[in-house]
């Protein structure tokens, strides 16, 4: 009778343990879908992002010809932060191509910022109505990004903190979830959103 009690105490306590490692490692899951979702999100914003760069540039360009230079820029850049964001996409837990995102918005979000300085010494440009819709969803497109950068954020603060408080730090490095990183802006004057009115 004592063996069967031992034997069932045993039972009890295995069934226990499981139903706790199991616990973690779902909450672990979807916290990690949810920082990943929240990505996807700025992904379709960065996308309506770099569609919209080539239009401005095709109309910036026929008043700037002489400013061929700073258009190959941008273009150059949102082609960088385009293949960035890409490889991010496939794996927004992926430290290096947060790295590598990060830095190609941080270059493209620079060149954008010389384009619209140069584009104020042109009045006929800044009065063109397709330059001025395109300028009005740019800036409402990275207010977006603003905000899906925010929630995305706040998604993986989440999942890094499930990560290492107790008990959870005893699993989650054995069941491969590793710390994400945050969407960050390094440079203070880089947080601002691109100023893109001509008013």
């Amino acid at each position: 009778m004592t063996l069967l009690v031992t034997l069932g105490f045993f039972v009890v306590v295995i069934v226990v343990v499981i139903a706790i490692v199991a616990g973690i490692y779902n909450r672990l899951v979807r916290l990690r879908n949810r920082f990943k979702n929240a990505f996807a999100q700025i992904d379709v914003q960065l996308k309506r992002r770099y569609d919209l760069i080539p239009n401005l540039v095709e109309t910036a360009k026929g008043y700037m010809k002489h400013e061929r230079e700073t258009l190959d820029a941008v273009i150059q850049a949102r082609n960088q932060a385009s293949s960035a964001a890409s490889a991010a996409a496939s794996n927004p837990g992926d430290p290096e191509a947060m790295q590598s995102l990060m830095g190609a918005e941080a270059a493209l979000t620079g060149t954008l910022g010389r384009l619209f300085a140069l584009a104020e010494a042109y009045p006929d440009l800044k009065a063109n109505q397709n330059m001025s819709q395109l300028m009005e969803e740019l800036t409402s497109t990275e207010n977006k990004v603003g905000f899906s950068r925010q929630a995305y954020n706040d998604a993986v603060t989440s999942y890094n903190t499930a990560c290492q408080t107790f008990p959870n730090v005893l699993l989650a490095g054995t069941f491969g979830f590793k710390q994400a990183n945050l969407f960050e802006i390094e440079k203070p004057e880089e947080r601002e959103t691109v100023k893109v009115s001509f008013t």
